[in-house]
């Protein structure tokens, strides 16, 4: 698509899942509306890498291009590590390349950011109908939080996988303190194990994202949404403070001597900006909007002084412990790194039914777990702060997700050749925090100051500690459990009662647990610490380098935080950017706070607010 001089009524900086969200919503208020969509990366109409949702995993070893990679800087908290986070380089970003796995937020983060923020409209009260709106849920229902007849599909599978079924039996007998539920994404639930819904229509077995929900659905109705891709925005543009449009690059086109020229496309009415954590507070601060210190090292003049612009960078973090499981027991180990011609068959029989394992996630049960008194023993006295003043007074807020993958989950190079699951564990609010600033000045494509910020905090390494050793105890009582995949996990020294080795079968319900002496809970730090732990892949490495790998849940946040600007805020409760006019943020970096879920499903609440915000704006409704 080449625009020319063509103008629009609103320009999205970025096609990712709320930039699809909005735009999707405006064009079904108004069809005359001429809404511009310019994506970094690539479509994803009916490709088969997009809609097969068995093919999440093999996606980030054989398609790469689907991602963008972020390379932090060296941390100490990390023993010197460098870690890589990616995010999803195409129309409808994330949604398109997750997991599926369908996971709410509790109804107390959102209240958070109301009540702690200031952020009036953007409560539980206020979000839980626009996601009710947004789904179609197609499992049976339990309460009144899910929607029928909006665009995403959501479903539990029609076929339970036997390691969910394993877990789920095992936490009936094992943990007597909670509790199998119906729903564990009803926004209040925790302490429930249960069934994990996937975004995965039943009916057809293909993954339901944000681009085909809202934006290719479009096709053959009036509209008036055009989309650029590879395309990459550079700045916004200004007449004094309001925002006219925006500079941008295409990437594969209209290059001379292998540098690409600058194209402009005008906004008559706004320019939204929705390139994610990374990549909205990097256009912000090429636009000259940020801290003072940061434009002025980029040869950057200053618009507005924003000192928050690519601060409070957030994430969720993740522990990936691999076992082996008999053979005989059904697994997506080959949908994950079988070769190609070995996956016919299971996309011959999803084509054909929409069923089998290329309809799978990978997950198909977990529990959103709070730790009981005994717990918060062992997680220790300066945990117990923490708890007293983030999650006793929220009942609904998880301290941690915990979840049986189906299939070996690690460094691709070093895949077994037999049968596994993975236990996951993912810690929900992290203390740790980051930054991203641009470095290169206004060139694109230049490498960011990113901090990740992990395990800065070593409160955030308690809780992971805690998380392996819970997981750990369901793993080696599932009947499948053959023992532990050594690389998957810490070396204990000989004569531990914890350490790692192969198994002829699983313990008994009623084994004691494993005693963790104080030399092996420093093995389990260290293994924290210096290897990651999840270990699919490295960006720009052939071989897997156990020094240099992701331990991220591709969660990003916070870089362009919804908050007031005496407190670091980048835009208001209407996602107006501070100091200017005509120019909004609209993705989970305005997120204030941290969230107890997988962000798919917030992505979808602030895209559906947001439309809601510039729709009163053009007086649509």
């Amino acid at each position: 698509m080449h625009l020319g001089d063509e103008s629009f009524d609103i320009i999205f900086a970025g096609g990712g899942t709320t930039a699809c969200v909005t735009a999707g919503r405006l064009a079904e208020a108004d069809p005359s509306l001429k809404i511009l969509i310019i994506e970094i990366g690539q479509h994803t109409k009916e490709r088969q890498e997009h809609i097969q949702p068995g093919r999440c995993v093999r996606n980030l070893t054989t398609n790469k291009e689907l991602f963008a990679f972020y390379q932090a800087n060296p941390s100490t908290a990390l023993a010197g590590r460098s870690v890589i986070v990616s995010s999803g380089k195409c129309l409808g970003g994330g949604s398109s390349v997750n997991f599926t796995n369908y996971t709410r937020a509790a109804s107390s983060d959102y209240d958070d950011w109301e009540n702690l923020y200031g952020n009036k409209g953007w409560s539980s009260k206020h979000l839980i109908p626009l996601l009710k709106n947004a789904e179609t849920y197609q499992s049976e229902v339990h309460n009144s939080t899910h929607g029928t007849s909006g665009p995403i599909k959501v479903s539990q599978s029609n076929a339970t996988i036997d390691i969910a079924k394993q877990f789920l039996h095992v936490a009936e007998l094992y943990d007597k303190e909670r509790i199998l539920v119906n729903d564990i994404n009803d926004f209040t639930t925790c302490n429930g194990y249960g069934r994990w819904a996937r975004y995965i229509d039943i009916n057809s077995g293909r993954r339901s994202d944000a681009a085909h929900g809202y934006i290719y659905s479009l096709e053959g109705k009036k509209h008036n949404i055009h989309i650029l891709t590879q395309a990459r925005v550079i700045r916004v543009l200004f007449e004094g403070i309001r925002a006219i449009g925006v500079e941008y690059i295409e990437e594969v086109e209209n290059t001379e001597n292998g540098v690409a020229s600058v194209s402009i496309a005008r906004a008559s009415k706004m320019v939204l900006i929705s390139a994610g954590a990374f990549g909205s507070s990097s256009i912000l601060e090429r636009s000259g909007i940020g801290a003072k210190h940061i434009l002025e090292k980029n040869g950057i003049p200053q618009v507005v002084d924003l000192p928050g612009v690519g601060e409070h960078y957030m994430d969720h973090n993740v522990v990936l412990s691999p076992f082996f499981a008999v053979e005989h027991v059904d697994t997506m180990d080959i949908i994950y790194h079988g070769k190609e011609e070995e996956l016919k068959p299971y996309v011959e029989e999803w084509a054909r039914t929409g069923g089998g394992l290329m309809a799978q996630s990978g997950i198909d049960a977990g529990i959103k777990i709070r730790p009981i008194e005994k717990d918060l023993d062992d997680l220790g006295p300066e945990f117990r702060k923490r708890w007293n003043t983030h999650f006793a007074y929220a009942p609904d807020k998880p301290l941690l997700q915990i979840a049986p993958f189906t299939a070996y989950v690690g460094p691709h190079s070093e895949v077994p050749h037999r049968k596994c699951f993975t236990m996951e564990y993912i810690a929900d609010y992290p203390l740790s925090t980051g930054h991203v600033h641009i470095t290169t000045g206004l060139d694109p494509h230049g490498k960011l100051d990113f901090r990740s910020g992990f395990f800065d905090n070593p409160l955030d390494i308690a809780v992971l500690r805690w998380a392996y050793k819970k997981g750990r105890e369901f793993a080696r009582r599932m009947p499948s459990y053959r023992g532990e995949y050594g690389l998957g996990h810490p070396e204990f020294v000989n004569g531990s009662q914890a350490i790692c080795q192969e198994a002829d079968g699983p313990v008994s319900i009623d084994t004691p647990n494993i005693l963790y002496t104080t030399e092996d809970d420093q093995a389990i730090d260290l293994f924290l610490r210096q290897t990651g732990n999840y270990k699919i892949l490295t960006a720009h490495k052939k071989d897997t380098d156990l020094r240099c790998v992701v331990e991220t849940t591709w969660h990003s946040m916070g870089t362009c935080a919804m908050k007031a600007r005496e407190q670091d805020g980048v835009v208001d409760n209407r996602l107006n950017v501070y100091g200017v006019s005509c120019l909004k943020v609209v993705d989970c970096s305005i997120i204030p706070s941290n969230v107890g879920a997988n962000t798919y499903n917030t992505a979808i609440a602030i895209g559906e607010k947001a439309a809601l915000l510039v729709a009163e704006e053009l007086h649509l409704y």
